[in-house]
Formats: C-alpha cells, sequence, structure tokens
C-alpha cells in the first residue's frame, strides 16, 4: 500500500532530527547529574536546610522530566513505525484502512511532540520553566476592543489545552455591552512562561464589527502581558508599608458564594503603581495570596527585562495601547492573516490562531531571539 511506504518515509526522514533533540538536550550530562542529585538528597541531614533541599528536588524534578519527556517522544516513533509494518503486513483490506488511519494519527501527535520538544531547547531564561501570568486589557476600540480581550482569552485558553497546561482564571471585569474590559490568565505547566513570553505586546484586530449596524471594518487593539509565575522559593523584598490593600464583591463568574462576600482583592503596590487583582478563589486568604504571586511575577519581570539592579528601582510602565504599538496583527477582512511584526512569520488559517494554533509565532519568536535577531 503505497500510502503506508510515504508515511514511513515521513517518519524515517525525521529521525535525524530526533537524535539532534536527544544531543541538544545534552541527555548524558542530564543522566550523571540526576544520578549526583539523587546520591545527595539520600545524604543524612539534606532536610536540614529546607530551602536548599528544595530547590535541589525542583532540579531534579525538571531533570528527570526532560529524560521521560524525551524517552516518551522515542517511544512514539517507535509505535508509528511499528503500526506502519503492520498495515503493511495486513491482508484484510478494512483492517489495512483502519491500522493507517490510527498510524496516521500516532504521526501527528509524535510530530507535534518533537516540534514542541525542539522549541525547549531554545528556551534559556532564569524563569523559562516557570508557569505564566497573562493579563489582558482592552486597548482603542470601544466595546470591539472589549470582545477582543474575550476573543484572546479564549485562544490562550485553547492554546493551554492543546499542550495539556492548567488553566486558571485569576480575574476577570466585564465589558458595558460585550466581552472583557480585562482577564488575569494563569497557565500551569513545564515551560509555560518559557513559550508564552513571546506573546507580551499589543495585538490588533480588524474585522467587520458585528456591533456595527452598518457592516463597516474596524480595528481593535488589546495589551497581553507575560509574566512568570513566581513563587515563595524566590526572594523579593516587599515592604507592607508600600501595599494598598482594598477589599471588595467579586464580579462576574465566581458563584453566589463569591458575589456575597467582600473576598476579592485588589493590591496596589504605591511606588510602582503596579495594580494586582484576584476574585476568583474561595476565600479573601486565597486571593490575596494570589494577587501577591502576581505582584512578585510583575515586580521580578521588569526588573529581569529592564537589567536592574533591585526592585526599587522599577518605577512602572506605561504602554499606548493603539496603533503603532501591535507586535501582531489578525486580519478578518478583506483577506485572512495573522502576522506577527517582529519575525514575519504569517499564517493565512486565522481560525486556526484563533483556536490556540500559535506554536508556529511561538517557534519563529524564539529561534529568531536565539539567533540575536531581536
Amino acid at each position: 500500500m503505497l500510502q503506508f511506504d510515504e508515511l514511513r518515509l515521513e517518519i524515517e526522514g525525521l529521525l535525524p532530527r530526533l537524535d539532534e533533540l536527544g544531543k541538544a538536550l545534552n541527555l548524558d550530562n542530564v543522566a550523571k547529574e540526576i544520578v549526583e542529585l539523587e546520591n545527595e538528597s539520600a545524604t543524612p541531614g539534606f532536610w536540614d536546610d529546607t530551602e536548599s533541599a528544595q530547590k535541589t528536588q525542583q532540579r531534579l524534578g525538571d531533570l528527570n522530566h526532560t529524560v521521560e519527556t524525551f524517552n516518551k517522544l522515542k517511544t512514539s516513533f517507535d509505535d508509528v513505525l511499528t503500526m506502519i509494518e503492520l498495515g503493511m503486513e495486513e491482508n484484510d483490506s478494512d483492517a489495512k484502512n483502519a491500522m493507517f488511519e490510527e498510524a496516521q494519527t500516532l504521526a501527528s501527535v509524535a510530530k507535534a511532540e518533537l516540534e514542541m520538544q525542539t522549541l525547549t531547547t531554545l528556551l534559556s531564561g532564569e524563569y523559562d520553566s516557570k508557569n505564566a501570568i497573562l493579563n489582558l486589557n482592552s486597548g482603542a476600540g470601544g466595546t470591539e476592543a472589549m470582545d477582543w480581550v474575550l476573543m484572546l482569552y479564549r485562544m490562550y485558553t485553547r492554546w493551554g489545552e492543546r499542550h495539556n497546561f492548567k488553566v486558571e482564571l485569576l480575574d476577570m471585569l466585564d465589558g458595558e455591552e460585550a466581552g472583557l474590559k480585562s482577564a488575569s490568565i494563569l497557565i500551569k505547566g513545564v515551560n509555560a512562561y518559557g513559550f508564552l513570553k513571546s506573546e507580551n505586546g499589543v495585538h490588533r484586530l480588524v474585522r467587520i464589527s458585528p456591533f456595527d449596524s452598518s457592516g463597516r471594518r474596524h480595528t481593535s487593539f488589546a495589551s497581553v502581558e507575560v509574566m512568570p509565575e513566581i513563587d515563595d522559593s524566590v526572594q523579593i523584598d516587599i515592604s507592607p508599608d508600600d501595599l494598598d490593600i482594598q477589599f471588595c464583591r467579586a464580579s462576574g463568574a465566581g458563584g453566589q458564594k463569591v458575589n456575597k462576600t467582600s473576598s476579592a482583592v485588589r493590591l496596589t503596590h504605591k511606588p510602582t503603581g503596579i495594580v494586582c487583582c484576584c476574585q476568583t478563589q474561595r476565600s479573601q486568604n486565597q486571593n490575596r495570596e494570589y494577587a501577591m504571586r502576581m505582584l512578585r511575577s510583575k515586580l521580578i519581570e521588569i526588573k529581569e527585562r529592564e537589567h536592574l539592579s533591585k526592585v526599587s528601582d522599577i518605577k512602572g510602565e506605561q504602554l499606548q495601547i493603539a496603533w503603532g504599538a501591535q507586535i501582531r496583527s489578525y486580519v478578518f477582512m478583506p483577506y485572512t492573516l495573522a502576522k506577527d511584526h517582529r519575525t514575519s512569520y504569517e499564517i493565512g488559517n486565522i481560525n486556526a490562531v484563533m483556536d490556540g494554533d500559535l506554536d508556529g509565532f511561538i517557534n519563529a519568536y524564539l529561534t529568531a531571539k536565539s539567533r540575536g535577531e531581536l
């Protein structure tokens, strides 16, 4: 069956890339480091220094994840080739067709995972392995811009689901007529920040507005702010005197209990003017904890991005969410195109992009970054 031969050649053609990935991950050295850390963890008094022990365990977990993920990928490619061999030996035509469809499905999964693991080799930042916090805010465009924020919220949620990441809504503010004025989401998964940091910036939408009875074309803007989730293991000095804490009733999704109690928390960092909100957790304390995580993450992200020696140097930032500041445009009319203006990467299937197909943009950004082009 010619189809099996073509699929086999395609998969075999990817095996050199799989070998290159193994070399890029430096698996031999990773295996040695795992043994060293396991031996260190088994020594008496290892947990006497809790902070150091936790960092060691975190490093050990990350290394084991790297090895396990690569081995799983190798197994996926072996499974595809095995299925192809079995299909080529099958004489029953119905069974043969069914096995080819299964082989195609396995091949698609393996190829997608190869692309994703190849991307991880481009991640070298200190916080790339962390979870990601995304803040979405509407800009120029009124109701249309608020609807655009809702569309972006759905897009990033779908992206997270595609990669088996967990997506949590932290805060949201409904628009007056439609959409969202703002939303904050937490995407949990290994390297979530490393992948999504490419999304930081202003996103532009061009389409025929469903809110315009005249059917005119509208341009709208929304900003996406991406930060690594910084846990308590990263020390950052935030004085209680620098915080303005407000408690209020939550709005939007959350259930009756949330709406009847003043559980929502709004933190303002006075020296910088940075505001962080959380309203989706069950209690006031939980919302305050998440808001503090967001604040720490924001301060660390700015400090790293601006190459500051200390957090106190941060003065806050003002980003105009309008024309001329966009990193990417999404055009629905008069043609369909999503184009990143930093890398010139583009895709015509705008519906796929809005369904979370962002890996091409992420790959282009990380590749250009690694080459020093950005």
